[in-house]
This record gives structure tokens, sequence and C-alpha cells, in this order.
């Protein structure tokens, strides 16, 4: 080969390793903090292990503000390639022809299939019979106990777990128990006028009663989302919650000892973990599944999930696609490093993995949490940060701060949330 030849074949060579660029995938998402962090861990894990495609990530502000954007930005085409997305907006977001759809066939050509996922996560990222986003994880609401002040009161059994609450009248005499033998407060649980947890425990307690909320756009929960209104009053009346609390009120008013109990969601495992190794909290606790207060364990909860953007003017190319999916595939194939977020892995063979196992405390609740996950009620107006919850915020926290009695935050909660489901779907 003369030196010519050489040279326009090392030419050649340079010149397809340039065209080789790696195919860029664009993902939005809007998870911060502990959530944020284990993303990048996946989204850099995943970009190094190897060079077909590259994950670019943008994070966005949480809740309204991340939805309003993407909406924005698919109507004119401009749409990512990926989003993270929660499940409880789901009824809202498919009927708008918003998001993609993702086949069997595509789940299929990345190693996936829908029995690896739970159901229940399943069915809430399926809208008519198509899925439109694959699960990430759900996070429930679940029970945290302090063992020592469980201890002195009664509450656990000979293993040091915490003893079976089967009833709300079993959880009352639980929170009595810690007052009269400890002297401190039952319950830590937020009730600031910002405050989501009521509307999520107001979710759980319906569930428990497998009582409907939304029929028809229209609210329906009558006798039972009062009583569940009035569980959370009845606790505030007996004193057996600090009131006002907000969120790092009620989270310190646990760690530091104060309460025996902590109804919060499992986004606070990796907290608890860190602040047990570091010494900085006291005492031995234990996370437990929401207590069958009303008749079984459902809980409220919501899961985060991957998405693709409906970009009608501009739709995802087949690289893109199948770039999108091989991510996915790697999130899921990986999400014990999601998992140590306090998330529950949507992914079975995770969760039933022997790694899980060990992973304490989140496989003391994982598999009973996820089982019995519930979310909010179909609609438009539902879901994360969404108006029927604001609706609820200002009746529910009123009530519980005694300014207005159940009969009247319920008749104005009604009242509005009706005048809502009745009216404009568009943002």
């Amino acid at each position: 080969m003369t030196r010519i030849s050489h040279i326009l074949t090392f030419s050649a060579l340079l010149g397809s390793s340039a065209l080789a660029q790696p195919t860029q995938i664009t993902f939005w998402n809007f998870l911060g903090g502990g959530d944020g962090a284990r993303m990048k861990q996946l989204v850099d894990g995943y970009n190094s292990s190897q060079n077909k495609y590259k994950v670019e990530q943008t994070t966005l502000q949480w809740g309204v503000p991340f939805y309003t954007k993407v909406r924005t930005s698919i109507s004119v085409g401009e749409g990512p390639h990926l989003i993270s997305f929660h499940l409880s907006r789901m009824t809202g977001w498919a009927p708008e022809n918003l998001l993609r759809p993702i086949t069997a066939q595509e789940l299929a050509s990345v190693g996936l299939k829908r029995a690896d996922f739970f159901p229940r996560l399943l069915n809430a990222a399926t809208y008519r019979g198509k899925t439109y986003a694959v699960p990430l994880d759900t996070h429930p609401l679940v029970l945290y106990y302090n063992k020592d002040l469980a201890r002195k009161a009664g509450l656990l059994d000979a293993r040091g777990k915490l003893k079976p609450i089967n009833s709300m009248a079993e959880f009352n005499a639980a929170l009595k128990a810690v007052a009269d033998k400890t002297g401190k407060t039952g319950l830590a649980f937020q009730n600031n006028p910002t405050s989501s947890a009521p509307w999520r425990m107001w979710i759980t307690l319906m569930a428990q009663q497998k009582a409907k909320i939304v029929e028809n756009n229209k609210l329906v929960a009558g006798e039972e989302g009062k009583k569940a209104l009035a569980t959370m009053v009845a606790w505030a009346k007996n004193k057996n919650m600090a009131m006002n609390a907000d969120y790092p009120s009620f989270v310190a008013q646990f760690t530091t000892g104060e309460a025996a109990f902590m109804i919060n969601g499992v986004w606070e495992v990796p907290s608890m973990v860190d602040g047990r190794k570091a010494n900085k909290i006291a005492f031995d606790y234990g996370v437990a599944p929401m207590p069958a207060m009303n008749g079984s364990q459902n809980v409220w909860a919501d899961s985060h999930g991957l998405a693709i953007p409906n970009n009608a003017k501009k739709p995802i190319s087949k690289e893109h696609l199948a770039g999108v999916m091989n991510f996915i595939a790697y999130v899921q194939k990986n999400s014990m490093i999601w998992a140590q977020g306090g998330h529950i892995p949507a992914y079975r063979a995770t969760v039933n993995s022997k790694e899980y196992a060990v992973l304490k405390p989140n496989s003391d609740y994982a598999a009973k949490a996820a089982a019995n996950a519930v979310f909010d009620p179909p609609g438009w107006f539902s879901g994360a940060a969404g108006p029927l919850q604001s609706t609820a915020q200002k009746y529910f926290v009123a009530a519980i701060q005694g300014q207005l009695s159940v009969d009247q935050a319920w008749s104005m909660f009604e009242a509005d949330a009706n005048k809502l489901m009745a009216s404009s779907p568009n943002p």
C-alpha cells in the first residue's frame, strides 16, 4: 500500500470516527435532593456503560411549573425525548394525547415485559388499554416508629417490631399509651396550611374503607369522606399531634425523640438511615406499612414513571426511541440505586432480590406497601400538585386546626371540588 493510500485510509477512519458520535437523548425531570443525586448516578452510569447513546438530563422545578413547561414544549413540537412523570397524573395527560404509548414490543426490544412490574403500578401507567409510561417506583405513606418510646408504651413484640394495629381504635389507643407511659407526643404529622399530608392521609382512610371519591366528575365521598376528615381532626383535639407543624418541624419532632410515630412518605428513609449512622438520631427506629385503620392496609401512594412526550409536530425518531428504551431498561435493571432513596422499585426483580432483602428498613415495608398502593382519583384535576389536592388542603387543614367544624369544612370542600371538576381542564 502506498503512502498516499495510508493517508487516505487514515483520513477515512478519522471521518467515520467523527461521524460515530453518540445519539443525544434529552431527559427532563423534576428530581431534586436525594432523588436527583440518585438519578444523576444512574444517568452517569448509563453514559459510561456504552457509547451509542448519551442521556443529557435537565432538572426543572417540581410540580405545576414542570408540567406546564413540558405541556408547552409538546404543543410546539419541542419537547424532550423522555420525561419523569407522576403516574397519578396519567388520567389527565393520556386523554389529551400528550404522551406517546409504549408497546409491549418496544419493552421486549430491551428485555422488559409487563409482568416485570407490580400490577397496580402498571395499571396506573395504563389508560384505555395503552401503556403511556414505564413505572419506576412507588412512594407510599408509611409509619415510622421510635422503638424506645414504643417499647416503653408496650407496643413492641418479642422481636422488637411494632405489634399489629388492626383498627383505628387500636391506633388511637397506641397514641394514648405513648402519652400516658412516656409523656411524649403520640404522632408527628404535618398539618400546616401548605401541607399535602392531610390530603394523602384522607385518601388513605378513604381507600381503607374502599369508598369511592369521584364518579362522573363529581365528588361522591359523602359520609365516608367526613369520617376520614373527622379522624384527623380528632388527633388534633385529643392532642395526639403538634399543631401547625410544617415539614421541617414535624420531621424534627420525630427525629429528636419527641414523638413516637410519624406518618410520612418513604422519601424520608435516607435521612433516617444517615442520621442514625451519624449518631444524629439517638434512638432505634422502625418503618412499617400503614396499619389497617379502616379495614384494610390500602395506602395513598404515587409513582414516578418514565414517559415519552408525544411531540406530534416532530415525532421521536427510531434511533432516539431505541436510545430512550435502552436507557429505561438500564434504569430498571439497576434500580437498587434508586431503592436507596426509600422509594420501592416498580421492577419486581429488584424487590425480590437477595440484595434488596437485606436493605433495611426498606424491605420491612416494601412488598406490603406496594401491593396496597392507591392513587388519587382519576381526572384531569387530580394527581401530584393537582388542583383537587390544593382545594382539599385549604379546608382539611382549617378543620384540623379548629378554624372550621368538620361539617363546615366538608361542605366547603364539596362545593369547591364540584365546581372545579365541572370546569375546563385546560391549564
